[in-house]
Parts: C-alpha cells; sequence; structure tokens
C-alpha cells in the first residue's frame, strides 16, 4: 500500500473519528471501503450505461423479445 494524503474539513473529520467502526478498524480502511464502494458503483453504472446505449440505438431488444409472449404459459388468473 501507498500513504496518500486527503484532506478533510474539521465537522466530517470529527464525525469520523466518532464513528465506532472507525475507532475499531481505522479511518484508513474506511476510507479504502468507502473509495471502492465509490469505484464498484462507477463500474456498474458504466456496465449499465453502455448496455443502454448498444440496445437503444436499434431496436435489437424489442426484435429479441418479439414473441416472447405468445410463447410463454401464462397462470390462470
Amino acid at each position: 500500500m501507498k500513504p496518500v494524503q486527503i484532506m478533510f474539513d474539521e465537522d466530517t473529520l470529527r464525525r469520523l473519528a466518532e464513528s465506532d467502526e472507525v475507532k475499531e478498524r481505522g479511518r484508513s480502511e474506511i476510507v479504502r471501503r468507502a473509495v471502492d464502494h465509490y469505484l464498484r458503483r462507477r463500474e456498474q453504472e458504466t456496465i449499465a450505461r453502455t448496455y443502454q446505449n448498444a440496445y437503444a440505438a436499434t431496436n435489437q431488444l424489442e426484435d429479441e423479445l418479439d414473441g416472447w409472449p405468445e410463447e410463454g404459459e401464462w397462470p390462470a388468473e
């Protein structure tokens, strides 16, 4: 691991220091987990946007699903 310097405003730093999880695991661990969560969410958003753009460019999804309602067996109401 490499050390990294980051800046927090006083209120955020105080609130972070008061957290039981920070007291137990340490500030660095919590910040690493928060950054990892952020990066994973961004990756998921990028993948979702890529799919959305790919299918929005064509009617491919509509074509793929065409006829499926007639093929399925639906429960009696």
